[in-house]
């Protein structure tokens, strides 16, 4: 069973426990805002699991060093994302073999973060990080060379389907087997995650997309094909209650989880 989680505004965070498999907690956040903060050492404190990200598509950039390093301590989460640079395989590696060697809580397992230009670069990156020692993977929604490989005209679903591609090559290559743990990072179009019921490594994804939908007053259709709402968690962080319609963001995280169970 692949498990799930959508990040949410504040005001939805206690709600979230309903809809979501774990609690995804983003490290810029956790420093910033004391409600939030609150809320994930709450879940710490109930067994609830935890992924600590490091905010890299939030900022633009990975929070490690220090402020990653108290938090992971902090939270003992289940999953941290070590630090990545975007779509640079060398940096991202150089960081991987940094974080491999950190001395983790007992129950924490780190994630890397594939980040490549190429496809051939995502292979590599991907075998590189296997054979340090990570025993879990993850590969984010956005990367320029999924376009490369599907050439839609609708650049996001040419994303979902070049991520696919990309994870369907790295299998039928044996680069990826059916005892790997993959983590997807983020949605383009919610319609691709229909097309990974028969890839046992899918172990976990995290995507906001349904609740930023319904925040938009979009409400997921059957085919699940639609544009990638513009609303993110850094322009709703601080949405009122008041202004969400929670039927909406009922039904389309349902509609989401079904169309994994087809």
């Amino acid at each position: 069973m692949i498990k799930i989680s959508h990040e949410t505004p504040k005001c939805l965070l206690k709600d979230s426990k309903h809809f979501c498999d774990y609690q995804y907690a983003l490290v810029h956040l956790l420093e910033e805002d004391k409600e939030y903060r609150s809320h994930f050492i709450k879940c710490r404190d109930e067994g609830t699991p935890i992924y600590l990200d490091n905010s890299l598509h939030e900022l633009g950039y990975a929070v490690g060093g220090e402020i990653l390093q108290k938090w992971v301590n902090i939270l003992k989460p289940k999953y941290v994302f070590v630090p990545d640079v975007w779509e640079d395989k060398n940096e991202t590696l150089i960081n991987a073999l940094h974080w491999i060697n950190y001395d983790y809580p007992r129950n924490t397992t780190p994630i890397a973060v594939v980040q490549a230009k190429s496809y051939e670069e995502a292979q590599e990156c991907y075998l590189e990080f296997k054979s340090i020692g990570y025993k879990k993977i993850a590969f984010s929604y956005g990367a320029s060379y999924y376009n490369d490989l599907s050439k839609h005209p609708n650049k996001d679903i040419g994303k979902a389907l070049g991520r696919i591609t990309t994870i369907s090559k790295l299998f039928d290559s044996g680069v990826i087997t059916e005892t790997d743990k993959i983590h997807l990072l983020g949605c383009a179009s919610p319609f691709e995650f229909s097309l990974y019921k028969d890839m046992p490594f899918i172990d976990s994804i995290d995507t906001s997309n349904p609740v930023m939908a319904a925040l938009e007053g979009k409400k997921y259709n059957h085919s699940l094909v639609m544009d990638k709402p513009k609303a993110n968690m850094n322009s709703f962080f601080n949405i009122s209650l008041g202004k969400i319609d929670l039927e909406l963001v009922k039904y389309n995280t349902n509609k989401f989880i079904s169309f994994l169970e087809v």
